[in-house]
């Protein structure tokens, strides 16, 4: 009796337009890291009371979650701080839309502090030499560097999108 009720089930749902979307494949998830591995900015999407905004921020992966840096005092931050729901979008930039290729997220910002901020900055320097703190960062970067926050966009769904294999490809990652 169990095992009919799952076929009737589904059918109920594909019959009110409800896809179940079964999970990332082992070689989608292993696509979509190395996609975000080979890049460095995510444009990030907030909501807030001044209305939606998007910001592009460099970032730092673990796993599908990124780390970035930001000042808590731009308007992207400032959305998170009363909305913590964010998405971000790392794409090519190409000039066909058979060329459109990239990973959505979709997750939750948090800010980092004490060790999570220390690791997340390390993680940084080491794919940004730029932003080492060892003497070498230029004196305007290194200030800069003291006046921002650390936060994680933890990704709770992620796509990959590719025109290449047809209009509108999307294939879940996460």
């Amino acid at each position: 009796m169990r095992a009919a009720a799952k076929p009737r089930f589904h059918s109920f749902l594909a019959s009110h337009g409800i896809r179940i979307v079964n999970a990332a494949s082992a070689p989608a998830r292993a696509r979509g890291l190395a996609y975000l591995a080979d890049r460095h900015v995510a444009t990030l999407a907030t909501q807030g009371a001044e209305g939606p905004w998007a910001a592009a921020v460099f970032y730092v992966q673990q796993d599908f979650d990124l780390l970035f840096l930001s000042s808590p005092r731009s308007r992207h931050m400032l959305n998170i701080a009363s909305n913590a729901r964010a998405a971000a979008a790392i794409q090519e930039d190409c000039d066909r839309w058979q060329q459109i290729r990239g990973v959505q997220l979709e997750g939750v910002v948090r800010t980092l502090a004490g060790t999570e901020a220390l690791a997340a900055r390390r993680l940084y320097e080491a794919r940004f030499p730029i932003a080492r703190a060892d003497g070498a960062t230029p004196p305007a970067i290194a200030a800069a560097l003291d006046r921002v926050g650390w936060f994680r966009l933890e990704a709770r769904s992620a796509y990959f999108i590719d025109n290449s294999v047809a209009f509108g490809h999307r294939e879940r990652i996460l």
